[in-house]
């Protein structure tokens, strides 16, 4: 584990043995950062469905906290020349976890529309499968800026979308929640299908 991880990925076939080249080590603080943001998911979903009177409040920081692993894990592994193979891809896969989990909780109390996650869930899905063959093939997709930007307010609304929740919890008279929260995913899922479609159609790969 504490060793140069500087081949992944096995190519079959006629073309022969492909391999992506990568540098750092594999256990290293960006890397920790985005398996925490994996870890993390399973508790913010026992808070958010918790019934304990600070469940929700819990889960909003839990998830805030898990967000900002995603921007220190990427500069961390830029700054010190750590960037690794592994963390490229678990990077990407770790928020779609995250995000993924907290728009099936948030379908599942009707704060948002079936079709908006199924729609944005479903992308994610089809694009790990599609990195998951790459790296079957010895390539590794690299991410677009289209997408990181779809992360990143994706991530935000959904930060958004608990801290409006909370506030109803504690203004009982205040309401707005459910269209705040499909408004903003109305949003993330336009992205994810133009992203999509440049992943599909017109992806690069990691040199």
């Amino acid at each position: 584990m504490g060793g140069t991880f500087s081949q992944v990925g096995i190519a079959r076939g006629g073309e022969g043995t492909h391999r992506v080249p990568s540098s750092g080590r594999i256990l290293n603080l960006p890397n920790i950062l985005t398996v925490s943001r994996i870890l993390l998911t399973p508790l913010f979903l026992i808070l958010f469905f918790s019934k304990w009177e600070y469940g929700k409040q819990l889960s909003l920081l839990t998830f805030g906290f898990a967000s900002l692993t995603d921007i220190y894990d990427g500069h961390l592994a830029r700054k010190g020349g750590e960037v690794t193979s592994v963390g490229r891809f678990l990077d990407p896969l770790a928020d779609k976890i995250l995000a993924s989990s907290a728009l099936v909780a948030f379908m599942m109390t009707g704060l948002v529309s079936f079709w908006l996650v199924a729609v944005i869930v479903g992308r994610d899905i089809l694009i790990t499968f599609l990195r998951i063959y790459a790296l079957y093939n010895g390539k590794q997709v690299a991410t677009s800026k289209l997408a990181r930007y779809k992360t990143s307010f994706q991530l935000a609304a959904i930060f958004v979308v608990l801290g409006v929740m909370n506030l109803q919890i504690s203004f009982k008279n205040l309401g707005g929640a459910e269209e705040v929260a499909n408004l903003l995913m109305s949003i993330v899922a336009l992205l994810t299908v133009v992203s999509g479609l440049q992943y599909l159609l017109r992806r690069k790969y990691v040199p």
